[in-house]
């Protein structure tokens, strides 16, 4: 039997991160995968939704340019053209992730299932291997709502919606979070006559109920028709059916939840605890009930982020084999939702953070309307909320406005160091971009702290003009 000093299970990013890490180390490390290289990022995740949300973009601004004098373009774009684009940019990312690139590294790979024979050993495919620890990075799958006649639909869900070959013409989206809203509008802007479906009484409701009008405002202008608060009880092939009415369909595409990819692993024989919901029962440092055996990613329960996982499996195998503790800072973590405008968030909303801190909260919002460059571009519709804690440090921000990814990098930043407002301030931005709206709000409290000191600024002003120079 082969012993590795660390066998990772799962080779989406987390596992790939994991191994990754292991093989720098110079430890001799297993990687298990039962299907492909990548996991749900590259083959129906973040990759192909991010491709064909790129493609939307383009046939939309096509749609839009006949304002200039340029022609028409057709009502429904070529949806295989468009999947064509999707297999492309998964095509050049996929080498970045196959055992060639791991090889360098001294990272095997092994493919098949895998299950844990013993407290250090695992079935491997075909063969058992023993290890000195684990992670376990299998990730999270699809779960459809228990929605009378559902299943029986045959749903399409975010991982089988790829091998779509014709573009509906009646799309409903089961599910207004993240996820059904990008799906959603990219399929609206191929043409697709979309409807959008939410049992909570907003789109994105972990975001700010702002940025959830935002969004609401924006797809109901790209001819989305949004349902919020609308209960479906029961479907069947060709509609949804719930108090306000059937909705009627030709694809029906069910984005209501996932469910961690745990139970095949026989978790039990290696004694290995899992939550109610399925996931792995981690510490802080990401150790299972076993302690030789760590968990990262999805099947933690704590995110579905690809770069949180990274992150994890990088923690994880860095802890187990070097006893080093990387904790990871969950107070930080950006996460975004690359619909247009995007809407990027990190740290506490407002409402969370006067929940935890009370009176010494403050909020400082400003609409994009302030910033040159999105009256320039047309697009001002998006906001900045800076929150703020004890001590006046950044606990939250949430930014709604074209590429709020790349922006909310630095906020990340700022929450993780416990910045003032003042210290955001004193960053110089380039002029002009979207990035202005941070730097503007936190000279909002900036200012406001000033105005509460004009006494103490007007004794000093006046002190200072009888000094000779």
């Amino acid at each position: 039997m082969s012993t590795y000093d660390l066998v990772v299970i799962g080779g989406g990013s987390a596992g790939l991160t994991a191994a990754r890490t292991a093989g720098r180390f110079g430890a001799r490390t297993l990687l298990v995968e039962r299907d492909r290289l990548g996991g749900d990022c590259l083959w129906t995740g973040c990759v192909p939704s991010k491709a064909l949300l790129h493609v939307a973009a383009d046939v939309q601004a096509a749609r839009r340019a006949s304002a200039y004098g340029l022609p028409p373009v057709p009502d429904r774009a070529d949806l295989a053209a468009a999947m064509g684009e999707v297999k492309r940019a998964i095509g050049a990312i996929e080498p970045h992730d196959s055992p060639e690139a791991l090889a360098p590294l001294g990272v095997e790979v092994a493919y098949g299932a895998a299950a844990f024979t013993g407290p250090r050993s695992l079935a491997a495919g075909d063969r058992e291997v023993s290890f000195r620890y684990a992670v376990i990075a299998t990730g999270s799958s699809p779960a459809l709502a228990p929605l009378p006649g559902l299943a029986e639909a045959g749903p399409l869900t975010s991982d089988t919606v790829w091998e779509l070959s014709g573009l509906p013409h009646r799309l409903v989206v089961l599910g207004g979070g993240p996820i059904g809203c990008e799906l959603g509008q990219a399929f609206a802007r191929l043409g697709s006559q979309v409807t959008l479906v939410e049992a909570m009484d907003r789109l994105v409701p972990r975001e700010e109920p702002r940025a959830s009008e935002v969004l609401r405002e924006r797809l109901e202008a790209e001819g989305v028709t949004v349902l919020t608060g609308y209960q479906a009880e029961r479907v069947d092939a060709g509609a949804v059916h719930g108090p306000g009415g059937a909705v009627p369909y030709d694809a029906l595409l069910a984005v209501t939840g996932r469910r961690a990819n745990t139970r095949a692993l026989a978790p039990d024989a290696a004694g290995v605890e899992l939550t109610a919901t399925g996931h792995v029962r981690t510490d802080r440092r990401l150790r299972s009930t076993n302690h030789r055996i760590y968990a990262a990613g999805d099947v933690t329960g704590r995110s579905a982020f690809t770069h949180l996982g990274g992150t994890q499996g990088g923690a994880a195998a860095t802890d187990a084999l070097l006893g080093v503790r990387r904790p990871v800072d969950y107070r930080a973590v950006p996460w975004v939702t690359y619909t247009d405008p995007e809407i990027a968030r990190v740290g506490l909303t407002a409402d969370e953070a006067r929940e935890q801190y009370g009176d010494t909260a403050r909020v400082h919002t400003l609409g994009n309307d302030r910033l040159d460059r999105a009256v320039a571009d047309g697009r001002t519709e998006g906001f900045t909320t800076l929150v703020l804690g004890p001590r006046g440090r950044i606990v939250g921000a949430t930014v709604v406005s074209p590429r709020a990814g790349e922006t909310i990098a630095h906020l990340a930043s700022a929450v993780r160091r416990g910045w003032t407002p003042s210290d955001y301030a004193r960053t110089v931005h380039p002029y002009p971009g979207y990035a202005d709206g941070p730097w503007h709000t936190a000279l909002t409290d900036v200012y406001a702290r000033l105005a509460r000191g004009s006494g103490a600024i007007g004794a000093l002003l006046k002190l200072r003009r009888g000094v000779r120079r």
